[in-house]
């Protein structure tokens, strides 16, 4: 019994040893903010962030302000839910490039521009049914990201 809790013991050390080294070797604690710079650190979100850099809206916007909820909880679970799959896909290398942003993200990006532009995009939007909705990306597709 105390070899198995020695054995136990030292997988334990060594998980959250690598654990805590890899969250510091890949700057972790930077997703903690909201620092823009932070979504650079992966060298496949160097596009995204150069072309956020030039849009129109570094000046008001940054990255969780577009693409994360507002709310507190909403905010934390998805960067913790981005963070996850994105340390999975690169480092598995299972992702399709260019990069692109998947349902749930462009649905929380396109609930941010309304949130943001709600008067202008109620009048646009006025028509939409359960079947069509217009998304501000139909004719805004590099707005944040210029190409």
């Amino acid at each position: 019994m105390v070899k198995l809790y020695i054995l136990l013991s030292i997988s334990v050390g060594i998980m959250v040893g690598l654990g805590v080294t890899t969250f510091f070797y890949a700057k972790g604690y930077s997703y903690l903010s909201d620092d823009p710079a932070a979504c650079k650190n992966c060298h496949i979100m160097n596009d995204q962030y150069n072309s956020w850099y030039k849009s129109s809206h570094r000046s008001v916007a940054g990255c969780n302000d577009c693409h994360t909820p507002k709310s507190f909880l909403g905010k934390w679970t998805t960067k913790g839910l981005n963070g996850w799959n994105h340390s999975y896909a690169f480092t598995s290398g299972d992702f399709h490039y260019p990069i692109q942003v998947n349902t749930r993200n462009r649905d929380i990006a396109e609930e941010n521009c309304r949130y943001c532009h709600g008067t202008l995009s109620s009048m646009i939007t006025f028509h939409d049914t359960d079947d069509t909705k217009l998304q501000c990306t139909s004719c805004h597709p590099n707005v944040g990201h210029m190409k």
